[in-house]
């Protein structure tokens, strides 16, 4: 496949990078510094510098003739986010640029607080841990909220990954999964494994249109 990957220099993007270069797919790593990207030259990867990701005549380019698209898109603490909102104006643009130009298939990271509790995991962690979590990122986890809405609303073949906590550990390829539901006990995952989840969703029809919640 031909993808585009938007949020290649952060943690989960790279990893999307490398797994899709290894899989045998041409990427696209759309970046605003490329000495940030850390992936070796590739013949199949082609690096893209765009310095405002809500500026649709900059993405037009690099999102038409895909065949998909990946967000690793996010920002990177709630202070971030709360100043300027990362993940919600850029969508909004990527998804009006992915209209215009017919690239229909998208696979972007959320979090897993923006899906449902499950009740396994117990009072205490409902009541008191999440809603607690909750309020110190909330300002994170509204961004995140604007984007899944205008994903949901968008006429995108969509599907949302939703991650707990990250951690920087290989890919193991045996996370668990639960489709519009968090992961029961649920507390973190590879962020190798979450690219896994995002690159491997994309050929998964059963995703479409649906959050994935995904943890070890």
């Amino acid at each position: 496949m031909k993808l585009t990957v938007f949020g290649a220099t952060g943690g989960v993007g790279r990893e999307v990078v490398r797994q899709a270069l290894a899989a045998g797919h041409e990427v696209t790593a759309v970046v605003r510094d490329p000495a940030r990207l850390g992936v070796p030259a590739h013949e199949r990867l082609h690096v893209a510098v765009v310095a405002d990701l809500t500026d649709e005549t900059a993405l037009a380019p690099v999102v038409a003739g895909r065949d998909a698209v990946v967000s690793a898109l996010g920002a990177a603490n709630n202070k971030q986010a709360r100043l300027t909102p990362v993940a919600g104006p850029a969508l909004a643009a990527v998804l009006a640029v992915m209209e215009r130009t017919g690239v229909s298939r998208l696979s972007a990271i959320s979090a897993a607080p923006l899906g449902p509790d499950c009740p396994e995991d117990g009072a205490l962690l409902r009541v008191a841990v999440y809603p607690l979590l909750r309020r110190a990122l909330r300002d994170l986890y509204a961004d995140l909220a604007v984007m899944e809405a205008a994903i949901g609303a968008s006429r995108t073949e969509w599907t949302v990954i939703r991650p707990p906590r990250l951690l920087d550990r290989p890919r193991t390829g045996t996370y668990r999964r639960a489709l519009d539901a968090n992961v029961p006990g649920g507390k973190h995952i590879a962020r190798a494994d979450v690219a896994d989840a995002l690159l491997t969703t994309l050929t998964d029809p059963s995703t479409v249109g649906h959050a994935v919640g995904v943890a070890a």
